[in-house]
């Protein structure tokens, strides 16, 4: 097992768990409860404190703050935590906070994500696999972004909002309700503007499964979701209309997204 490399000007505080391979880079500072996985790498400029774990092979680069307290002020100084997994690329000067006592004390995020440079993950946060945030973009407290979402560059997710697998947000868009799977959202002011059709076509979709989305998004847009959701399940659906479906139907204080009228 390798062992692991610091800068002597880095300053890695008792009590830090330093897995093998991982790299600590000049000025780096390593609070007393965080555990860095095998292979991490600290560029440089690099804080990361609080209860934080960072999964192996995740790279975070200079300046980035890892794990500093809530931008809440109802934060009391509870106990919390960031948990981030394995080998995401989180740039410079992005900030990513631990949970508060109110949603449950954690802040989670998946693997293999890219979080650009400026880019602000806040308390409570769920951020699942293969999301990317690119430039500026910033989720509030208590959201939920399942995998392989991307939020533009300057963009807003406001606090409690969910957003679907798949979905992408356009750049300077300000999202305040929850978006389905595979949505497509843009707008000062976002609506759904379609579906992700770039990604659901890197994912594999066949023409048959977009053509039926698009089928349920059109009857989406006619009246109440949930209403149309509930009847519509019902039926035979695809596996990815089934997922929409299932998105629409869980628990949410939030109403959706819809299409601008025509």
């Amino acid at each position: 097992m390798a062992e692991p490399t610091i800068h002597p000007t880095a300053v890695v505080e008792p009590g830090a768990e330093i897995g093998s391979g991982v790299e600590i880079g000049p000025f780096c500072v390593v609070g007393p409860q965080v555990r860095l996985g095998e292979g991490a790498v600290l560029k440089s400029h690099v804080v990361v404190t609080g209860e934080t774990v960072i999964g192996a092979d995740t790279v975070i680069f200079p300046f980035a703050s890892i794990g500093e307290v809530p931008q809440d002020l109802k934060f009391r100084g509870e106990r919390a935590r960031l948990e981030i997994g394995a080998r995401n690329r989180i740039r410079e000067y992005v900030t990513m906070n631990p949970g508060t006592e109110g949603g449950g004390g954690v802040t989670r995020i998946g693997d293999d994500g890219l979080f650009m440079a400026g880019s602000h993950v806040a308390h409570d946060c769920r951020i699942g696999n293969k999301v990317i945030l690119v430039n500026n973009a910033s989720v509030a407290g208590h959201c939920v972004l399942e995998d392989d979402v991307i939020v533009g560059g300057l963009s807003g997710v406001h606090q409690w909002v969910r957003i679907g697998r798949g979905a992408m947000i356009g750049a300077v868009t300000m999202v305040t309700a929850d978006v389905i799977p595979y949505g497509l959202v843009q707008g000062p002011r976002g609506h759904l503007d379609g579906l992700n059709l770039v990604g659901l076509k890197r994912r594999g979709a066949s023409r048959a499964e977009i053509a039926a989305l698009r089928g349920l998004l059109g009857m989406l847009g006619q009246g109440s979701f949930r209403d149309t959701a509930r009847a519509h399940a019902a039926g035979e659906v695809t596996a990815m209309e089934r997922e929409v479906l299932d998105f629409i139907l869980g628990p949410t204080d939030r109403s959706f997204l819809a299409p601008k009228p025509a």
